[in-house]
């Protein structure tokens, strides 16, 4: 996916370009940018034996042990080149969108509705502002390295202007436009083809 966009609790979009970079790309664009924060996540992602919700894009996670629902809301432009999210954290919510039982802990509901783990991913993240757009250095545990460069926008309208703008900035500094696998993909690309293929299939991940 070229780019993704996600929904946030201000109703703000994130419009996101991923990168790799090496030392030298990394050093020039975080020149004049202003060091934002540090933290660390541990990820864990679910889904049904023949990856029900992930081949439909959508995806249910512990952050840090807290309940997290990431669904698709619609595509952005031709080609699958961006998607909208809507990003949920109220529990109870989850469980409607999910149908998961009430009257019992989530994770127990989570096991009732035959859900597994798949993937567990640790990341490190270093966050940067650079004029209003930011930037986020991520470390995964599986040794996996990627840069984001994010704007937000108020409106589905102003995505493309927004991807311009991240775009003219890669490539002031040199950086590989390359699409570039998310986290869990590439994990699951490395680690489970079986389950990559399927998302390949189902027209979520790409080669």
């Amino acid at each position: 996916m070229y780019l993704s966009y996600g929904m946030i609790l201000t109703n703000m979009i994130e419009v996101e370009k991923k990168f790799q970079l090496t030392k030298e790309q990394e050093a020039r664009l975080l020149d004049g940018a202003t060091f934002y924060k540090q933290v660390t996540n541990t990820d864990v992602f679910y889904d049904t034996p023949d990856f029900h919700y992930t081949k439909d894009d959508t995806w249910l996670r512990t952050r840090n042990d807290k309940y997290e629902l990431k669904i698709r809301i619609h595509e952005i432009g031709k080609g699958n080149k961006g998607t909208i999210y809507d990003e949920i954290t109220d529990e109870q919510r989850i469980r409607e969108i999910l149908k998961l039982e009430n009257n019992i802990s989530m994770a127990e509901a989570i096991e009732h509705a035959e859900l597994q783990p798949f993937a567990r991913i640790k990341k490190e993240r270093r966050s940067y502002k650079l004029k209003d757009f930011r930037i986020d250095i991520d470390i995964y545990d599986f040794g996996y390295e990627l840069a984001e460069i994010e704007l937000l926008v108020e409106k589905p309208s102003e995505a493309r202007e927004a991807e311009k703008r991240i775009v003219a900035l890669a490539q002031a500094i040199g950086l590989d436009q390359t699409p570039q696998r998310g986290k869990v993909i590439e994990y699951l690309y490395r680690f489970d083809r079986k389950h990559y293929e399927a998302l390949l299939e189902a027209g979520v991940a790409d080669k």
